[in-house]
């Protein structure tokens, strides 16, 4: 049988995938790599039209806000050996107003009416940011941080929102094909953002 060079890379991407962990943030070192992983994802960074096909993060954190987050709730990561290759950073309330454009979305979110409720009064969680090294793609790393985000932290809270660029056509296609849905937008910094909420509550009740 022929072996393209197409299914070598395959082949070397389900390797590496078994090799990868997936766990919450234990050591400053982890911190680090996110951070690693942000610099070379922001959009600013990114050559031209790699941004809208491959995905890309806008908001730049510091390694002391990084702190902050992970005081207030350690973040979800992906590793391989001990490089960070995926993170879906945990932005609990307490942290809002420590981030411009955290507070902003916290802001928005608490305006929002979801099902009868004001989502101000509601018991949720947000995702900070949510990133995947550009070699790991594809190897469903984004479902496989979510499902360990939804079971560290399902028994906090009810639901986990986040906000996506609505010029970010990848990273909207892969929210709602976890659970996401879009509720709500916002403007902030020039650019319109879709507010998305996973529904914990409700999805444990249709299972029971």
């Amino acid at each position: 049988m022929l072996v393209t060079g197409s299914d070598h890379s395959l082949q070397k991407a389900f390797q590496s995938a078994k090799m990868i962990t997936i766990k919450r943030v234990t050591e400053f070192s982890e911190l680090e790599g996110i951070r690693k992983l942000q610099e070379a994802n922001l959009k600013k960074n990114l050559p031209g039209g790699e941004a809208e096909t491959e995905g890309f993060v806008t908001a730049e954190y510091s390694i002391e806000f990084l702190k902050t987050l992970h005081e207030a709730g350690p973040s979800v990561i992906a590793k391989e050996g001990d490089q960070v290759v995926g993170y879906a950073l945990v932005a609990a309330k307490t942290i809002r107003y420590q981030h411009e454009l955290l507070s902003d979305l916290f802001n928005s979110i608490d305006k929002i009416n979801y099902r009868g409720h004001m989502l101000k009064n509601a018991s949720y969680v947000v995702v900070g940011q949510l990133c995947v090294a550009k070699n790991y793609r594809g190897l469903g790393l984004v479902r496989l941080m979510y499902q360990h985000f939804r079971q560290s932290l399902s028994g906090e809270y009810d639901c986990c929102i986040t906000d996506v660029a609505e010029n970010n056509s990848r990273s909207l296609r892969v929210h709602l094909n976890t659970g996401f849905q879009v509720i709500d937008s916002f403007h902030y910094g020039c650019t319109n953002w879709n507010i998305v909420l996973w529904d914990w509550k409700s999805e444990l009740e249709i299972n029971k």
